[in-house]
C-alpha cells in the first residue's frame, strides 16, 4: 500500500476514533455525575409516607417535565424492566483502545527519535501497564490500606507520579502521559463491569429470594463509582494536552504538570459532585 494513501486511511480512521471515543465519553460520563450527584441529594427530603424502604427521594424537572426519583434499600417488587448502564463504558473504553493503537502503537509515536526500542516492545509495555495499572488499584483499594480514603488516596497519588515518570524514561513523553490517561480509562471500566455490576447483579438476585441484599457489595460499588467520577476529569484534562505540549507533556517539570492535573481534576469533581 502507498504510503500516502495509508496516510488517509491513517487519519480517518483517527477522526472517527475520535468522534466516536468523545460521544460515548459524553454519555458515561454524564450518567455517572447524574447519579453520584442524587445520591449525595436523594437523602436530604423524603416524603414521611414513603415506607421504610426508601432511602432517598427527588424531584427535578428537565425538558418540560417533572420526574419523581426514589432510591429503595429493597425494591418491594422487582420492576418488568430494569434499566442498565453499563454499555456506554464499554463502548468509550473500546473505542478508546482503537484510538489508542491506531494513534500511538501504529503512529510512530510511542518512542522518541533514535530510541533503541522497537516500537512493538513499547506497545506491548504499553498494554502491560493497562493491565497492571487496573491490578495494582484493585490490590490497594481492597486491602486494609484502601479502608482509609486519605491514606488510599495519597499512596495512589504517588504511585501514578512514579509510574509516569517511570514510562518517561522509557517512551515519548507524550505517549507517556496519554498512557497514564489510558490507565485511568481501563480502571473505572474494569470497575463498571468487575465490580459495580456483578455487585448489583448479586443484589438483585438476593431480592428476588426474599433476601437482604449485602450492603457491603453496595458500599463496594458505590466506591467505585465515586473514583470513576474523581478520575473522569485529570482523564480528560490528559486528553487534551496533546494539544499544548509546551505547557503539559513538553514541559521540563511534566510530572509536576500531572500532578497539578489530578489535584485540579479531584477539586473540580468535588465540586461537580456536591
Amino acid at each position: 500500500m502507498k504510503i500516502v494513501e495509508w496516510h488517509k486511511i491513517h487519519e480517518i480512521l483517527n477522526l472517527l476514533f475520535r468522534w466516536f471515543h468523545i460521544i460515548a465519553g459524553i454519555t458515561w460520563i454524564g450518567q455517572t455525575y447524574l447519579f453520584n450527584w442524587m445520591e449525595r441529594t436523594l437523602p436530604v427530603e423524603i416524603d414521611p409516607d414513603a415506607g421504610e424502604n426508601v432511602s432517598g427521594q427527588l424531584w427535578m424537572v428537565h425538558g418540560g417535565g417533572f420526574y419523581l426519583v426514589e432510591k429503595q434499600t429493597k425494591p418491594r417488587i422487582m420492576p418488568r424492566t430494569l434499566h442498565w448502564f453499563k454499555w456506554e463504558s464499554a463502548l468509550t473504553w473500546i473505542s478508546g483502545m482503537f484510538l489508542l493503537i491506531v494513534v500511538y502503537y501504529m503512529g510512530g509515536l510511542m518512542l522518541e527519535s533514535g530510541s533503541e526500542m522497537s516500537e512493538l516492545t513499547a506497545s506491548l509495555i504499553g498494554t502491560g501497564v493497562l493491565i497492571f495499572g487496573y491490578g495494582a488499584y484493585h490490590l490497594l483499594w481492597n486491602s486494609p490500606l484502601g479502608t482509609n480514603e486519605i491514606v488510599g488516596s495519597i499512596i495512589s497519588f504517588i504511585l501514578i507520579i512514579v509510574l509516569f515518570v517511570g514510562l518517561d524514561l522509557l517512551f515519548s513523553s507524550r505517549a507517556a502521559m496519554m498512557h497514564i490517561g489510558a490507565a485511568f480509562g481501563t480502571i473505572m471500566t474494569a470497575n463498571v463491569w468487575m465490580t459495580i455490576l456483578p455487585a448489583q447483579r448479586k443484589m438483585i438476585a438476593s431480592v428476588e429470594n426474599n433476601e437482604s441484599p449485602d450492603m457491603f457489595l453496595a458500599a463496594r460499588a458505590k466506591r467505585c463509582s465515586k473514583h470513576n467520577t474523581y478520575m473522569s476529569v485529570p482523564l480528560i484534562l490528559i486528553m487534551i494536552s496533546s494539544h499544548f505540549p509546551v505547557t503539559t507533556y513538553g514541559n521540563t517539570y511534566n510530572w509536576l504538570i500531572l500532578g497539578g492535573f489530578i489535584l485540579l481534576g479531584g477539586l473540580a469533581a468535588k465540586w461537580m459532585r456536591g
